[in-house]
């Protein structure tokens, strides 16, 4: 399987960030308006947290505090793993299932190159099965080139 290299270069490479300082509304509003499911929390270049709509629910809503004065440093995800782009996509896979987490930061030494979700993962993963399975089907029926 491709590294996530190869699918930060078929998604891109855009990374939404907000501020320690921002409020929750911000956050969300920014996670609105590109239709993302988290963002990452910065302090200039330094990655200091990710903030997803499962944080969102459990440490806003459920907890009953005001998005609107809620810093996002207060209630976002401090602990984030993060991966190098030469990962392989299913130890990313695997990643995410242990850590039950949805999104991983993909960084290059302290540089952050690109986020990867879940759902590109999935995506990714059918879009290679089903080469694999067109290229066994041109094998079986004489079609293959090699």
């Amino acid at each position: 399987m491709e590294p996530i290299q190869a699918i930060l270069e078929q998604k891109g490479r855009e990374v939404h960030v907000v501020a320690r300082d921002a409020t929750v509304l911000d956050a969300v509003g920014t996670m609105c308006r590109a239709h993302v499911g988290a963002v990452l929390v910065m302090e200039g270049d330094q990655l200091c947290g990710i903030f997803s709509e499962r944080d969102l629910m459990s440490r806003v809503v459920l907890a009953g505090k005001d998005p609107a004065t809620t810093p996002v440093a207060a209630v976002m995800t401090a602990d984030v793993t993060s991966i190098a782009p030469d990962i392989p996509a299913h130890d990313a896979m695997a990643l995410m299932t242990n850590r039950r987490v949805r999104h991983l930061p993909v960084a290059e030494g302290r540089r952050i190159v690109g986020l990867v979700s879940i759902g590109d993962l999935v995506r990714w993963t059918l879009h290679d099965r089903e080469a694999e399975i067109a290229h066994l089907q041109d094998y079986v029926s004489g079609r293959y080139p090699g």
